[in-house]
């Protein structure tokens, strides 16, 4: 594919950097040279200095021919313009990033495609999403729902006292026949492999595994290992950046007792405008003795998201010493990722690569509905939509030449979901989620063409 990116700043280098990994042809287009300086030393994609608004500057990145664009610059404005412009000068699709959520809300009210752009996606909103739905699925370390729940992909460590450990995921399924959920990746400890689990694969301590739940088993895979699921009614958050807004009004309106941290004092006072639900503290997070006398002790979760990844690792390790149950720190750096387990933080957060997630089912081959990459896994989870010509469609589940390094996690029919064995016989309109390593991407994407 021909994608052209307008904007070359955290998001819009991470997701150069990851397509061009994909041997896709990458334009980048930015009007600050040290970015663009960057981004040509280090991958394998073409630059332009310019503005992204600039019709002749769209013309020299060929945008005519290009099958996307996304515009990801610090203005909505200039991505909401690049994208009118990209469509009317004939790019097939358009993506463009907005920080007002309201746009999203009321996409289809609006009419966007009208305008040109296919897509909106907010870094900022759905770092929120995700916080909430890792509070929601508590007992969890990583979260994702398909079709409002109808499938959700939950990940968790194991410990030596959860009852399938040491058996074959055939052995425990033989002990649990009535399980709705179902392993998909495994990550063992200290290493950085991933493992698509087949029969004889064994379940060891300190393994960090995915599983795909239908309703109702997620409750079913706390009861099992041990897990204990607590709804999280007192939350602290520390930072009030768009994201700490976003979570502290989802949260709050949902019965959540929210109490919000922020150091600059202008900023506390608009947030406790904004938020007549949340106790707006205004002093610096970084401060033991402020987050003991606010009762951090007392809290269900404590969520870090300032702007400074470290500050948000090194309090959410204060929060967890103090016996805070759930603990989740925004980070920058990817490198952070591999860190959480070891360090002792729960789940680690990156808006980048959500913002990723989003944007990549629009380059996978089929019909790609929601895709999600696994942290600190080499693996994704795809949710394809069967057309008729589809070589899976009419299909028993065991008479599909599946690739060994991927596998179907579970089938949404109806609204439904399911978790599909052998004699699961697949048809035109199912939602099929399926997880795979990178080199079975093409040959998953094949079966759904």
């Amino acid at each position: 594919m021909k994608i052209i990116i307008a904007g070359a700043g955290e998001v819009g280098f991470h997701l150069a950097k990851l397509l061009s990994y994909e041997a896709q042809e990458i334009t980048l287009i930015d009007v600050n040279k040290e970015s663009l300086t960057n981004a040509d030393t280090h991958l394998d994609i073409k630059v332009i200095k310019g503005d992204s608004t600039s019709i002749s500057i769209l013309k020299d990145a060929r945008v005519s021919e290009s099958d996307l664009v996304i515009a990801v610059t610090s203005s909505e404005t200039t991505n909401i313009t690049v994208c009118v412009l990209a469509k009317q000068l004939g790019a097939k699709k358009t993506i463009a990033r907005i920080s007002n959520t309201e746009f999203i809300n009321h996409k289809d009210e609006v009419g966007f495609t009208k305008f040109g752009i296919d897509e909106l996606i907010s870094p900022e909103a759905l770092a929120a999403s995700e916080i909430k739905l890792l509070l929601d699925q508590s007992a969890f370390n990583d979260s994702y729902e398909f079709e409002n729940g109808a499938l959700t992909m939950v990940g968790l460590n194991l410990s030596s006292r959860m009852t399938f450990v040491g058996k074959t995921v055939k052995e425990a399924a033989e002990i649990f026949p009535e399980i709705r959920f179902v392993p998909i990746a495994i990550q063992r400890f200290g290493t950085q492999y991933t493992i698509i689990p087949r029969g004889d694969t064994v379940f060891k301590q300190g393994d960090n595994v995915v599983f795909i739940t239908a309703e109702g088993g997620a409750e079913e895979l706390c009861r099992l290992t041990g897990k204990t699921y607590t709804e999280v009614k007192n939350v602290m958050i520390l930072g009030g950046s768009k994201i700490g807004f976003k979570a502290a009004r989802d949260l709050s309106n949902s019965s959540t007792r929210v109490k919000l941290i922020e150091k600059d004092k202008e900023r506390a006072f608009d947030l406790a405008d904004e938020l007549p639900k949340v106790l707006v503290i205004n002093g610096d997070g970084r401060n033991v003795d402020l987050l003991e006398e606010e009762n951090l002790s007392e809290m269900d979760a404590f969520i870090a998201v300032t702007g400074n990844s470290e500050t948000n690792i090194m309090s959410c390790l204060v929060a967890k010493s103090k016996g805070v149950r759930k603990t989740i720190a925004l980070v920058e750096n990817m490198d952070y990722f591999e860190l959480s387990q070891s360090i002792g933080i729960d789940t680690l957060i990156n808006k980048k690569l959500l913002a990723a997630n989003n944007i990549f089912r629009y380059i996978r081959k089929g019909e790609v509905v929601a895709m999600t990459k696994l942290n600190n896994m080499h693996a994704e989870l795809l949710e394809f939509k069967v057309k008729s010509k589809s070589i899976i469609s009419n299909k028993l589940i065991k008479d599909i030449n599946f690739p060994r390094s991927a596998i179907i996690g579970g089938i949404i029919r109806d609204d439904k979901g399911i978790i599909a064995l052998g004699d699961f016989r697949i048809t035109q309109g199912d939602r099929v989620v399926v997880c795979c390593l990178p080199q079975s991407i093409k040959q998953v994407e094949k079966l759904f063409l």
